[in-house]
């Protein structure tokens, strides 16, 4: 059974930082396309940053540009999201995503990822 766990959330406030990590279970990380995605109520589910399967490679969503840093431990199967300066229009339900096991590109379509972890909150106060 495939799972992605998503911990690490929480309240903070604006400025301060925080640290992702989506541990995964029943498949190998390595092999797989990583990606942080969020959603806030009524939203559509955003993407945030992909991760090429050696890590090697990253993208961002502008929003986070130069604030947010991906990146994966193929030992430990798991991705991480640094998330610093934090805005309150960070506030969200973070989401961890693989692609499918073949597929080298990373997407910014959250259709295009296979698996997905149960969220985790991030609140940010102004």
């Amino acid at each position: 059974q495939v799972q992605l766990v998503e911990t690490g959330g929480g309240l903070v406030q604006a400025g301060d930082s925080l640290r992702l990590a989506c541990a995964a279970s029943g498949l190998t990380f390595s092999t797989r396309v990583g990606g942080w995605f969020r959603q806030t109520p009524g939203k559509e589910r955003e993407f945030v940053a992909a991760i090429t399967r050696s890590g090697g490679n990253t993208y961002y969503a502008d929003s986070v540009k130069g604030r947010f840093t991906i990146s994966r431990d193929n030992v430990k199967n798991t991705v991480y999201l640094q998330m610093d300066s934090l805005k309150p229009e960070d506030t969200a339900v973070y989401y961890c995503a693989a692609r499918r096991q073949i597929v080298a590109e990373m997407s910014t379509t959250p259709n295009e990822y296979t698996y997905w972890g149960q969220g985790t909150q991030v609140t940010v106060s102004s």
